[in-house]
């Protein structure tokens, strides 16, 4: 499988590890308002990855490949606004924030060889 493959898998992942940080938040309202916006952004990367992979013009994937790393960049900004606040224990928030680094990384690449960069 290539790297680009493996991200079907591995969004799908992500998602769920932001599915279940967002159960183990307290009901606080601010805790409750930024967890909504990361379970949003995080578990759209993937949806959006998949709509990329079947795409019908390159420019249709370059533009679904943008959203991934839209979607992935607006997670970790999420993600480091509940560490901040304290909203969660850094152990748990600390992988999910570097994996979601991590992808925004891949979805740069993929965007930049895409347009020919």
């Amino acid at each position: 499988m290539n790297a680009e493959k493996d991200l079907v898998p591995r969004t799908k992942q992500f998602a769920r590890q932001v599915i279940r940080l967002f159960a183990a938040l307290s009901r606080d309202t601010a805790a409750q308002v930024l967890g909504k916006q990361l379970l949003r952004a995080g578990t759209s990367m993937g949806a959006n990855y998949r709509e990329a992979n079947r795409a019908r013009s390159k420019a249709e994937f370059i533009a679904r490949i943008g959203d991934c790393l839209k979607e992935a960049d607006e997670s970790s900004y999420w993600l480091e606004l509940l560490l901040d606040e304290g909203f969660l224990p850094p152990a748990k928030l600390q992988p999910v924030l570097d994996e979601t680094n991590e992808l925004v990384a891949i979805f740069v690449t993929i965007n930049k060889r895409a347009r020919g960069e």
